[in-house]
């Protein structure tokens, strides 16, 4: 796993990074060599901020937590990492299972099916569609302030992409776009 630690208002000096890398080394028996992992320090008043995305091949987990100890925090982002990888690793080997099964007739494949979905998954129980007219990142901002939502699904005008913008917990803004 590479483990790249950084500092945001705080120095980040050698005895904390060494723990969170020691900590976020627990993870390493999930993962391939390969895994990108980013860890952010920072702090912001009294608040001690750990932020902490994993690239897993193109599954991305993120975890961030705060306290009032810089340590404390690493540990319980760590736990919430964990938790995140035996939930992600339990649907994948139930999605394996469940593809192994055989089915018998149509009528049990169907009966099975509709009882999975009841059980386990989420329902999308609304559907909204809406006409996108191309805007800039600033005109989206607006829009989504406007409605009180957290995140605005808009067309970029200046290339023509499909954008997410959404507000951060610290009140500013992210904007997501397609590589």
């Amino acid at each position: 796993m590479d483990i790249n630690v950084r500092g945001k208002n705080i120095d980040a000096t050698p005895a904390l990074v060494d723990y969170a890398q020691k900590k976020l080394s627990k993870l390493e028996k999930h993962f391939d060599k390969s895994t990108d992992v980013q860890v952010v320090l920072s702090v912001i008043r009294e608040e001690h901020i750990v932020e902490v995305t994993m690239n897993l091949n193109g599954l991305i987990l993120r975890g961030e937590e705060s306290t009032g100890d810089m340590y404390a925090s690493i540990d319980m982002v760590v736990d919430k990492l964990e938790r995140q990888v035996k939930k992600y690793k339990t649907r994948m080997s139930k999605s394996k299972r469940e593809r192994g099964t055989r089915v018998i007739s149509e009528k049990h494949a169907e009966k099975e099916l509709e009882e999975r979905m009841e059980d386990d998954k989420p329902q999308v129980v609304r559907t909204k569609r809406f006409s996108m007219k191309p805007m800039s990142v600033e005109e989206a901002i607006l829009q989504m302030d406007l409605l009180g939502h957290n995140f605005f699904v808009f067309t970029n005008a200046e290339t023509e992409d499909i954008n997410v913008v959404y507000r951060r917990r610290d009140d500013n803004y992210g904007l997501i776009e397609p590589e």
